[in-house]
């Protein structure tokens, strides 16, 4: 089968479309024929070798953790789904013709498989950071870096959880923020006094996703660097904030999502499996409006 893999750290072009053996399941997983994979920033940072003590690699690797498609094999001790049934969800190396699942759903009832396919890393990293500040219902919660994927996920399920919802984002995107259900604001010099102005009782947690060096004004806004959590900076401990936590419960993070009327992740932009390269660089580059998506034909 065809897939993405590369041979050693570096720019987008490293990556090439490779011929590889065809996965099998373990015990607890399943394999699917992939019709759209995700593409996450953790992707394009794993390429350039940014994760390389977090996420130690054998090359040639593949990319990939999130995919949607039709389960081909089932691995033993599975038994909530046939072959032939429309999943998706989190695995290794999803960037190819078929990919191993470790954690899945069905896809919910009126969504595409082309959506689906970004919703898994997006959807389980949502809840656990939303579960470990313990957001609720009358609660005030900051989101920063909110119009990408996880920023989404965020947002929509905060949002159902009865907190309200302040969310940076680039100019561009604030009316997609307030379509959301979020109070939209521009991110950049100034961020304290423009969340000041529309949350004058401030914020009871903030949750750094994009990493782009606001802890400070996070904790500021907060008054508690305990209330601050990110995703993408790990200097947050050094500062008294937190990062996400290692635990992880992917179905039951994707049980919330199901149940959570009108929840969906658009997809920004589609590029062809052989694209991989395009799609991390436009990945790279920021400002994303939701999911980047791989399709296979």
């Amino acid at each position: 089968m065809k897939a993405i893999q590369f041979d050693s750290y570096g720019n987008p072009d490293v990556l090439q479309v490779t011929e590889v053996d065809t996965p099998r399941p373990a015990a607890g997983e399943i394999v699917i024929d992939v019709a759209a994979a995700g593409v996450n920033p953790i992707d394009w940072k794993i390429r350039r070798g940014l994760m390389a003590e977090q996420i130690p690699l054998q090359f040639p690797a593949g990319l990939g953790f999130d995919a949607a498609g039709t389960v081909t094999a089932i691995g033993e001790g599975v038994t909530d789904l046939a072959v032939g049934d429309q999943v998706y969800g989190t695995g290794r190396s999803t960037y190819a013709e078929q990919a191993v699942l470790s954690a899945w759903a069905p896809i919910p009832s009126g969504i595409s498989v082309e959506s689906a396919a970004g919703w898994g890393s997006a959807v389980e990293t949502a809840v656990r950071i939303l579960d470990q500040l313990g957001i609720g219902s009358g609660q005030t919660v900051l989101v920063s870096g909110a119009a990408g994927g996880v920023g989404t996920a965020t947002v929509r399920l905060a949002v159902a959880r009865g907190a309200t919802v302040i969310g940076t984002a680039g100019p561009a995107n604030q009316d997609y923020l307030t379509d959301l259900g979020a109070i939209p604001v521009v991110y950049g010099d100034g961020l304290v006094d423009r969340v000041a102005a529309v949350a004058p009782n401030g914020v009871d947690a903030a949750l750094d996703i994009s990493g782009a060096g606001v802890l400070p004004e996070l904790i500021k806004l907060t008054g508690d660097p305990a209330k601050v959590l990110s995703i993408a900076d790990f200097t947050a401990p050094g500062l008294g904030a937190q990062v996400s936590s290692s635990s992880s419960d992917a179905p039951a993070a994707f049980a919330e999502a199901a149940r959570t009327p009108d929840f969906d992740i658009p997809v920004d932009r589609r590029y062809p499996l052989a694209e991989a390269a395009a799609a991390q660089e436009y990945s790279e580059a920021g400002h994303v409006r939701g999911k980047i998506i791989l399709t296979v034909e």
